[in-house]
This record gives C-alpha cells, sequence and structure tokens, in this order.
C-alpha cells in the first residue's frame, strides 16, 4: 500500500486500505462500489479525504478537513491526490504503469 502526500498544515499522506475503505463505508452507509465519484457532496469529499488521512491523526475529522482544505489547500488540489491515492488502492497505477510499457 502506498502513501500519496498532500501539502496541507503540514505535509500528510494518503492512504487507503481497507481501514480506510471500511470507514467511508460506515461513514456514507453505502459500498465503495455505489459512490458516485464524479458527483460527491462536499460532505461526502471530505469524509474521503478524512478516511484516508485518520491513519496519521487520530484527532482529525471531516470538519476538519474542510478547515485545513479551506485554509491551507484548494478543493481541486485535494480532490485531484486523493483520486490518484484511491486508485492506487485498487491497483490503478499498477494498470496505468503496464499500459505505459
Amino acid at each position: 500500500m502506498s502513501y500519496h502526500p498532500i501539502k496541507l498544515d503540514k505535509v500528510r499522506n494518503f492512504r487507503y486500505g481497507m481501514k480506510a475503505l471500511s470507514l467511508i463505508e460506515k461513514t456514507l452507509n453505502k459500498p465503495i462500489s455505489k459512490i458516485d465519484m464524479e458527483n460527491l457532496t462536499m460532505e461526502d469529499a471530505a469524509i474521503m479525504i478524512w478516511a484516508g488521512l485518520v491513519h496519521e491523526d487520530k484527532d482529525l475529522t471531516p470538519e476538519k478537513v474542510m478547515d485545513l482544505v479551506d485554509e491551507y489547500s484548494d478543493i481541486t488540489t485535494v480532490l485531484q491526490a486523493m483520486g490518484e491515492a484511491f486508485r492506487s488502492a485498487f491497483g490503478g497505477n499498477e494498470r496505468e504503469n503496464e499500459k505505459n510499457k
């Protein structure tokens, strides 16, 4: 499992292992496969960001994530980094690397 850095108040690292994916499913009350990544609400996005970062900071919450994004970055940058990390959890980067060989 890989880490994907994002600069917020400090460099934090996205990681989407089984625990993070389970947190998303429990919090959104739906399986990962049913999440519409093209039409996320801001609350859903914050939950997904939080789940990928909470492994480093147990005090982090979706609300705090919103504050960090607003204060230190922007939604597009953070969602792009989250998307890369999320795809990597499912082998997306490996598949892309295979195509490029």
